[in-house]
Protein backbone atom coordinates (compact mmCIF):
# COMPACT_ATOMS: atom_id res chain seq x y z
CA UNK A 1 0.00 0.00 0.00
CA UNK A 2 1.28 2.99 -1.01
CA UNK A 3 -0.13 6.43 0.12
CA UNK A 4 0.02 8.70 -3.21
CA UNK A 5 -1.42 12.10 -3.28
CA UNK A 6 -3.95 10.97 -0.56
CA UNK A 7 -5.53 7.92 -2.18
CA UNK A 8 -4.59 4.68 -0.70
CA UNK A 9 -2.96 2.55 -3.80
CA UNK A 10 -2.95 -0.94 -3.31
CA UNK A 11 -0.23 -3.08 -5.57
CA UNK A 12 -0.80 -6.73 -5.93
CA UNK A 13 0.96 -9.13 -8.44
CA UNK A 14 -0.75 -11.07 -10.85
CA UNK A 15 1.03 -14.09 -11.60
CA UNK A 16 0.36 -15.54 -15.15
CA UNK A 17 2.63 -18.23 -17.47
CA UNK A 18 3.67 -14.94 -19.00
CA UNK A 19 5.15 -13.40 -15.76
CA UNK A 20 4.06 -11.36 -13.07
CA UNK A 21 1.84 -8.59 -13.76
CA UNK A 22 1.72 -5.34 -11.15
CA UNK A 23 -2.18 -4.18 -11.03
CA UNK A 24 -2.87 -1.21 -9.03
CA UNK A 25 -5.46 -0.24 -7.65
CA UNK A 26 -7.24 3.33 -5.87
CA UNK A 27 -10.22 2.97 -3.66
CA UNK A 28 -11.86 3.82 -7.39
CA UNK A 29 -11.10 0.85 -9.07
CA UNK A 30 -8.24 -0.93 -11.24
CA UNK A 31 -6.14 2.01 -11.88
CA UNK A 32 -3.19 0.52 -13.79
CA UNK A 33 -1.54 -2.30 -15.07
CA UNK A 34 2.45 -3.08 -15.24
CA UNK A 35 3.61 -5.48 -18.01
CA UNK A 36 6.44 -8.25 -16.06
CA UNK A 37 9.73 -7.22 -17.50
CA UNK A 38 8.79 -3.38 -16.18
CA UNK A 39 7.43 -5.09 -13.05
CA UNK A 40 9.37 -4.13 -9.71
CA UNK A 41 7.45 -7.56 -7.86
CA UNK A 42 9.57 -7.10 -4.63
CA UNK A 43 7.35 -3.59 -4.34
CA UNK A 44 3.35 -5.26 -4.68
CA UNK A 45 3.28 -7.48 -1.17
CA UNK A 46 0.13 -9.43 -0.58
CA UNK A 47 -1.13 -9.02 2.95
CA UNK A 48 -4.69 -9.91 2.65
CA UNK A 49 -5.40 -8.94 5.73
CA UNK A 50 -4.57 -5.55 4.86
CA UNK A 51 -6.24 -5.36 2.04
CA UNK A 52 -10.13 -4.28 1.81
CA UNK A 53 -12.45 -6.42 0.47
CA UNK A 54 -13.41 -4.43 -2.49
CA UNK A 55 -10.00 -4.57 -3.42
CA UNK A 56 -9.53 -8.36 -2.88
CA UNK A 57 -12.69 -8.81 -5.55
CA UNK A 58 -11.60 -6.43 -8.14
CA UNK A 59 -8.27 -8.03 -8.04
CA UNK A 60 -9.60 -11.57 -8.17
CA UNK A 61 -11.80 -10.07 -11.30
CA UNK A 62 -8.74 -8.20 -13.14
CA UNK A 63 -6.95 -11.72 -12.75
CA UNK A 64 -9.25 -13.47 -14.65
CA UNK A 65 -9.89 -10.81 -17.04
CA UNK A 66 -5.92 -10.84 -17.72
CA UNK A 67 -5.92 -14.85 -18.01
CA UNK A 68 -9.02 -14.55 -20.43
CA UNK A 69 -7.11 -11.96 -22.77
CA UNK A 70 -3.85 -13.46 -22.85
CA UNK A 71 -5.63 -16.51 -23.76
CA UNK A 72 -7.18 -14.81 -26.87
CA UNK A 73 -10.19 -14.22 -25.52
CA UNK A 74 -12.32 -11.54 -24.43
CA UNK A 75 -12.14 -10.46 -20.94
CA UNK A 76 -15.33 -10.69 -19.56
CA UNK A 77 -16.02 -8.95 -16.46
CA UNK A 78 -13.57 -5.89 -15.21
CA UNK A 79 -13.47 -4.78 -12.27
CA UNK A 80 -14.25 -0.82 -12.30
CA UNK A 81 -11.32 1.03 -14.15
CA UNK A 82 -10.09 4.26 -12.39
CA UNK A 83 -8.74 6.24 -15.63
CA UNK A 84 -8.68 9.40 -13.49
CA UNK A 85 -5.12 9.71 -14.26
CA UNK A 86 -5.93 10.85 -18.07
CA UNK A 87 -7.28 13.58 -19.88
CA UNK A 88 -10.50 14.03 -20.96
CA UNK A 89 -9.24 12.81 -24.33
CA UNK A 90 -7.55 10.00 -23.33
CA UNK A 91 -10.70 8.61 -21.64
CA UNK A 92 -12.78 8.66 -24.51
CA UNK A 93 -9.93 7.14 -26.24
CA UNK A 94 -9.48 4.46 -23.50
CA UNK A 95 -13.55 3.79 -23.86
CA UNK A 96 -13.19 3.63 -27.74
CA UNK A 97 -10.85 0.94 -27.57
CA UNK A 98 -12.75 -0.66 -24.64
CA UNK A 99 -15.40 -1.21 -27.79
CA UNK A 100 -12.22 -3.17 -30.12
CA UNK A 101 -12.88 -7.20 -29.71
CA UNK A 102 -10.26 -9.77 -29.66
CA UNK A 103 -9.28 -10.94 -33.67
CA UNK A 104 -10.52 -7.22 -34.60
CA UNK A 105 -7.75 -4.47 -34.92
CA UNK A 106 -8.68 -0.55 -35.43
CA UNK A 107 -6.32 1.93 -37.13
CA UNK A 108 -5.13 5.27 -35.17
CA UNK A 109 -6.68 6.90 -38.25
CA UNK A 110 -10.04 4.75 -37.40
CA UNK A 111 -10.54 5.16 -33.78
CA UNK A 112 -10.10 9.17 -33.97
CA UNK A 113 -13.20 9.03 -36.73
CA UNK A 114 -14.75 6.84 -34.28
CA UNK A 115 -14.61 9.47 -31.22
CA UNK A 116 -15.87 12.27 -33.63
CA UNK A 117 -11.55 13.87 -33.83
CA UNK A 118 -10.51 12.70 -37.38
CA UNK A 119 -7.86 14.68 -37.45
CA UNK A 120 -6.40 13.82 -34.23
CA UNK A 121 -4.22 10.60 -35.29
CA UNK A 122 -1.20 11.46 -33.27
CA UNK A 123 -3.21 12.27 -30.29
CA UNK A 124 -4.94 9.19 -30.20
CA UNK A 125 -1.47 7.35 -30.83
CA UNK A 126 -0.29 9.07 -27.86
CA UNK A 127 -3.34 8.29 -25.88
CA UNK A 128 -3.28 4.56 -26.79
CA UNK A 129 0.64 5.00 -25.27
CA UNK A 130 -0.43 6.67 -22.24
CA UNK A 131 -2.88 4.08 -21.66
CA UNK A 132 -2.42 2.44 -17.85
CA UNK A 133 -4.24 -0.49 -17.54
CA UNK A 134 -2.84 -2.10 -21.13
CA UNK A 135 -4.05 -5.68 -21.95
CA UNK A 136 -7.13 -5.43 -20.31
CA UNK A 137 -8.14 -1.67 -22.19
CA UNK A 138 -7.12 -3.34 -25.50
CA UNK A 139 -4.52 -0.84 -27.85
CA UNK A 140 -2.70 -3.83 -28.64
CA UNK A 141 -5.41 -4.06 -31.06
CA UNK A 142 -5.03 -0.52 -32.49
CA UNK A 143 -2.24 -0.51 -35.84
CA UNK A 144 -0.34 1.63 -37.91
CA UNK A 145 -1.35 2.80 -41.23
CA UNK A 146 -1.25 -0.63 -43.87
CA UNK A 147 -2.20 -2.79 -40.63
CA UNK A 148 1.54 -2.32 -39.45
CA UNK A 149 2.33 -2.93 -35.94
CA UNK A 150 3.42 0.84 -34.49
CA UNK A 151 4.03 1.04 -31.44
CA UNK A 152 2.98 -0.61 -27.89
CA UNK A 153 3.53 0.36 -24.19
CA UNK A 154 4.63 -3.20 -23.13
CA UNK A 155 7.21 -3.35 -26.06
CA UNK A 156 6.44 -4.69 -30.19
CA UNK A 157 6.75 -8.41 -28.55
CA UNK A 158 4.33 -8.34 -26.56
CA UNK A 159 2.07 -6.40 -29.01
CA UNK A 160 3.04 -9.35 -31.68
CA UNK A 161 1.71 -12.23 -29.29
CA UNK A 162 -1.24 -10.40 -28.30
CA UNK A 163 -2.01 -10.28 -31.66
CA UNK A 164 -1.23 -13.85 -32.73
CA UNK A 165 -2.95 -15.52 -29.35
CA UNK A 166 -6.23 -13.56 -31.16
CA UNK A 167 -5.56 -14.68 -34.75
CA UNK A 168 -4.53 -11.02 -35.92
CA UNK A 169 -2.49 -11.19 -39.00
CA UNK A 170 -0.61 -8.08 -39.45
CA UNK A 171 2.04 -6.25 -42.04
CA UNK A 172 5.52 -6.26 -41.16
Amino acid sequence: MNPTCGTQLFELPIETTEGKFIARYSEKGLSGLEFPAGADSSRAKTVKAAIPRPIRNWHRAASQALARVLAGKAPGKLPPLDLSSGTDFQRCVWTALQKIMPGQTRGYGEVARLIGRPKAVRAVGGACGANPIPVLIPCHRVLAANRKLGGFSGGLDWKRALLAREGVSFSR
